[in-house]
């Protein structure tokens, strides 16, 4: 069945709806706009988490609903209902026609309609029964209590999202896109003593749950988060100072993109608020960084076959050789710029307008080895995984805690470090940058992405690092 016919299926066979007579309300409602649409969406998703033995949680939603938008110049006019009815719809129509009423502008044309598919329609619920889900749990709960006798608390959790989209414009354009996305975490707690360490791994992406039946990998994903655990027991109070720091490949692309990424966005540039605002053609970082935003990877979570707007996902390259070359657009903003946009036009769900935000955004690789790069570090740190942070967006700086950090000795690394953060300020990281490794790698799938209260997944990536001169808080007293 294909995307279109689906939604059709579920938003006009099922509720009723007429869909010449939708048509004609979005048409209407939006004569004389620069530009809107009609957003439907249909989302059924699931939850399910272990903690220590119990089934804590087993939850399942379904919600359904539209979004109408109307663009008017700057102005955007935008109503929208948990419920897909004829009235419900009339009313939306009749909000944005009060904002927008009495412009006259000129519809801008629509997207290019695209016959790309980054991910199969099928809904990952049904791809697994009940019973197997929750012995799967089970099942990787036990082996982990098996691995290690330090094991004091284990939490597994699982959940499978099934959404269904179709966009509606008023010169009758209709676009339609059918989105799974799975997730699996392991959290462990280790007691060694009285001192209680904890790892994590996650993964995940847009399939269905055979994700996870692979045994070799949930149960690497077990390992791993054991290791983080046990390092964590070993390391000692974290230094404070400015020091040399190698950053690891994969998940650490999470500074970049919030510390780099969120600036790169076209709406931020459009207000003058970006840090990066007015930079363009201009250098930003060494020669040897390149950035892409890149929605077209099949099957990674940040991937869209096309965007909340209708515009097909594609390969963006923002930073080239150190040169900004590109921004990331929604519709509203490259019109406002002159500019084409990016297939980046995203929102939460149907009770959001859409924005630029990012995909899978990612550093690639350079002429380095991990090794190369690590050996060239008289007295620093090397930091392979990260936990939480915080940036702010308009000054570009950042705090970043090191979920897992050593110490780095002349050009080896030694003791296991905890409560190192990062601090610095995005513009002048990208310029702290000395060395680029080859061995780019995107993180396992877990990643959200929150900008002005929507949350959307995304994905990032880049190959070790080494920045010169970073600001770390330490605890070593």
């Amino acid at each position: 069945m294909s995307d279109l016919t689906l939604s059709n299926e579920l938003f006009f066979t099922r509720t009723g709806l007429d869909p010449d007579a939708t048509q004609k309300i979005v048409r209407e409602a939006l004569s004389g706009c620069d530009d809107g649409e009609l957003f439907l969406e249909y989302d059924a998703s699931e939850f399910f988490s272990r903690d220590d033995g119990v089934l804590k949680s087993a939850s399942f939603d379904v919600h359904a609903g539209f979004g109408l938008r109307a663009v008017a110049g700057e102005l955007t006019a935008y109503a929208h209902a948990g419920e897909i009815s004829h009235g419900a719809l009339k009313r939306a129509a009749e909000t944005v026609r009060s904002v927008a009423g009495g412009y006259a502008g000129t519809l801008d044309l629509a997207p290019q309609l695209t016959n790309t598919h980054l991910y199969r329609a099928d809904n990952p619920q049904d791809s697994m029964a009940f019973d197997k889900k929750i012995a799967l749990l089970s099942a990787i709960e036990d082996y982990a209590r098996a691995r290690d006798t330090l094991v004091k608390t284990v939490s597994v959790s699982m959940s499978g999202t099934w959404q269904v989209v179709q966009i509606i414009r008023p010169d009758g354009s209709c676009y339609a896109d059918t989105r799974p996305l799975v997730r699996m975490d392991v959290s462990v707690t280790l007691d060694k003593g009285g001192r209680i360490e904890g790892g994590h791994e996650g993964w995940g992406g847009r399939a269905g749950y055979e994700l996870f039946n692979d045994t070799k990998r949930w149960q690497a994903a077990v390992d791993e988060a054991i290791r983080q655990a046990r390092v964590a027991l070993e390391a000692i109070p974290a230094p404070a100072g400015e020091m040399d720091v190698v950053l690891g490949a994969g998940w650490p692309g999470v500074m970049l993109h919030e510390a780099v990424g969120h600036g790169l966005e076209g709406d931020f540039h459009r207000k003058g608020t970006s840090v990066f605002t007015g930079m363009m053609g201009q250098r930003v970082a060494s020669e040897n960084v390149t950035v892409v935003d890149d929605g077209t990877l099949e099957g990674r979570r940040g991937s869209i076959s096309i965007d909340d707007e209708g515009t097909p996902s594609q390969r963006n390259v923002l930073i080239e050789n150190g040169i900004l070359v590109g921004l990331m657009q929604d519709r509203l903003n490259a019109r406002l710029m002159g500019v084409k946009p990016t297939g980046n036009g995203r929102r939460e769900s149907y009770a959001h307008k859409p924005m630029p935000r990012m995909t899978n955004t990612m550093m690639l690789s350079g002429p380095y080895g991990r090794d190369e790069i690590i050996a060239s570090v008289k007295k620093g740190i090397y930091a392979p995984h990260f936990g939480g942070g915080q940036v702010d967006i308009t000054s570009g700086q950042f705090v970043f805690s090191a979920a897992e950090a050593y110490l780095i000795e002349n050009g080896k690394i030694g003791a296991p470090i905890k409560g190192a953060t990062l601090i610095g300020k995005g513009a002048d990281s990208l310029t702290k940058v000395k060395m680029v490794g080859n061995d780019m790698a995107l993180d396992h799938g877990v990643g959200t992405c929150g900008k002005d209260g929507q949350g959307v997944p995304v994905g990032v990536g880049q190959p070790t690092l080494l920045m010169n001169g970073i600001t770390i808080g330490g605890t070593d007293a």
